[in-house]
């Protein structure tokens, strides 16, 4: 398995250690549910170090990153993040991500661990006749992530960068962090307010280490578990659930990060047919009344009709329900709506909901 810069600080500080997509993480270390409750009370931090970094730089970049993205670049300024899907020709989601705009000819894209060759070759064979050159640099970054709503306070600890001055969805390419060079953003994936530190690799360990000193007993290091379990509360998209090759982001819910009016882009012609098209299909938020876990894969039911699969499920420990997320078919499924899921030989009662599950923190 790959290990992160951060490895042995996760071994020092008693972390469960699994394979994730080939790379060792912490699944946990004092268990998930006291994590994910130190980043809705407190705060938490995340070594995210196995995301990839790819860069695009060159006279076309800003071209470049148009014409593969869903979303419209031409939105943002310098300092700027864009989420968007990365869509193939079919309308199929490549992948979601993140593109750092330093300028209208350096972006960096920031995107999911597993798919990182695969997006990397993806853009490769796809900006042949742009001016740019793209470099997969994910072995030399460190990533680290601090949320909750004690976030702020603790890094400012760490910096003399005045976090005040970075927005939602902005970052500052020059800052410092426990005496270290550093990018810090302001984005997050748990639903609460809080930063990512971008360093050197070799770098990550003492910036990982002034942390947990500025943070003491206020920040909790946490692992994929407690990622999983308020991304999940915050009804945020987890590539090879929500959104898949075979999942376009109209269906999971995505259509603000969809821009067809911006023009050409891969995968257009698709969405729209999609959009015109009566089949439809769509992510829906669900709470279960019965008592059981509805997981990956379980049949959704409207009386005798299937009309869907749950995408994830799971507690929502903030919340003390049982939810699920699933994508049903072109049936009429509405808010208030009861169904049935199928887990094992059972068939537990379940109430379609509001998504997100868990209000978001965000400071705008």
């Amino acid at each position: 398995m790959k290990q992160t810069p951060l490895y042995d600080q996760h071994v020092l500080l008693g972390g469960k250690m699994v394979d994730f997509f080939g790379w060792a993480m912490p699944l946990q270390y004092t268990g998930i549910i006291d994590e994910h409750a130190a980043v809705r009370n407190r705060a938490g931090i995340f070594d995210v170090s196995h995301m990839g970094e790819i860069t695009l730089c060159g006279n076309d970049a800003r071209h470049a990153v148009q014409y593969l993205m869903t979303n419209d670049v031409h939105r943002i300024e310098d300092g700027q993040i864009m989420y968007t899907p990365m869509c193939d020709e079919l309308g199929g989601t490549v992948d979601d991500l993140l593109v750092y705009q330093f300028s209208h000819t350096h972006y960096l894209l920031v995107v999911n661990a597993a798919n990182t060759d695969k997006d990397y070759n993806w853009i490769l064979q796809h900006t042949t006749a742009f001016d740019v050159e793209v470099q997969n640099e994910s072995d030399s970054w460190a990533q680290i992530a601090v949320q909750g709503p004690l976030a702020q306070t603790i890094l400012q600890k760490t910096t003399e960068h005045d976090l005040d001055s970075i927005r939602f969805y902005r970052f500052a390419g020059d800052a410092a962090v426990g005496g270290v060079k550093a990018i810090v953003s302001r984005t997050g994936y748990t639903g609460e307010d809080g930063f990512e530190i971008y360093t050197n690799a070799a770098d990550a360990p003492a910036v990982w280490n002034a942390l947990l000193s500025a943070g003491g007993d206020d920040l909790a290091p946490c692992g994929l578990g407690a990622r999983d379990t308020l991304r999940f509360e915050a009804a945020l998209p987890l590539y090879g659930h929500e959104l898949s090759d075979s999942i376009n982001p109209l269906e999971a819910g995505l259509k603000p990060f969809v821009k067809p009016d911006k023009g050409f882009f891969l995968g257009k012609a698709a969405l729209q047919a999609y959009t015109d098209g009566d089949d439809k299909r769509k992510v829906v938020g669900l709470e279960l009344i019965d008592k059981g876990i509805a997981r990956e894969g379980c049949e959704v039911f409207s009386g005798d009709q299937k009309i869907g699969v749950v995408t994830s499920g799971g507690v929502s420990p903030s919340l003390g329900t049982t939810n699920a997320l699933a994508l049903v078919g072109s049936v009429d499924v509405q808010v208030g709506d009861m169904v049935t899921i199928a887990v094992r030989k059972r068939q537990l009662k379940a109430k379609v909901v509001k998504k997100p599950f868990y209000t978001k923190k965000y400071k705008k």
